[in-house]
């Protein structure tokens, strides 16, 4: 019997330690801009920053300045799960508004390069009724 080093999975692949880095600094970004801090964009951001959700402007100083005045800016935001692969990180939660009970359910997928979030892209749904979703939301 021979040894096969190529599927030991205790090895760690660079592109896991790229990830808990990437997953570190989008953490650190989330739960500053869940305060209050918005302005962490700026030091987030990669300069050529790429929005893909219609409607939010691309670039580190016109999406901070749109994020300002956005519909997350004063909501309440649930982290619930965080997914980290080479160069993306995918963050589940819920963004409760102020006035509102049940929230949305958001997706964020962030593309990290060289410690900066250079892409985004993001998928949101209204929670329904729990009675409407046995299983959750989340």
């Amino acid at each position: 019997m021979t040894s096969d080093t190529t599927n030991d999975m205790s090895q760690e692949r660079p592109e896991a330690g790229r990830a808990e880095r990437n997953r570190r600094l989008a953490l650190h970004a989330f739960a500053e801009f869940a305060k209050g801090n918005v302005d962490i964009l700026r030091t987030a951001l990669h300069e050529d920053f790429i929005e893909h959700s219609p409607g939010n402007p691309s670039g580190r100083d016109a999406f901070t300045e749109f994020m300002k005045n956005g519909p997350v800016t004063g909501a309440r935001l649930e982290l619930k799960r965080v997914i980290a692969d080479d160069d993306h990180v995918v963050m589940h939660y819920n963004m409760i508004k102020p006035g509102e009970t049940l929230g949305t359910a958001v997706v964020d997928i962030w593309r990290m390069r060289d410690g900066l979030i250079t892409e985004h892209w993001d998928v949101l749904q209204p929670v329904p009724d729990p009675a409407e979703t046995p299983n959750g939301m989340f």
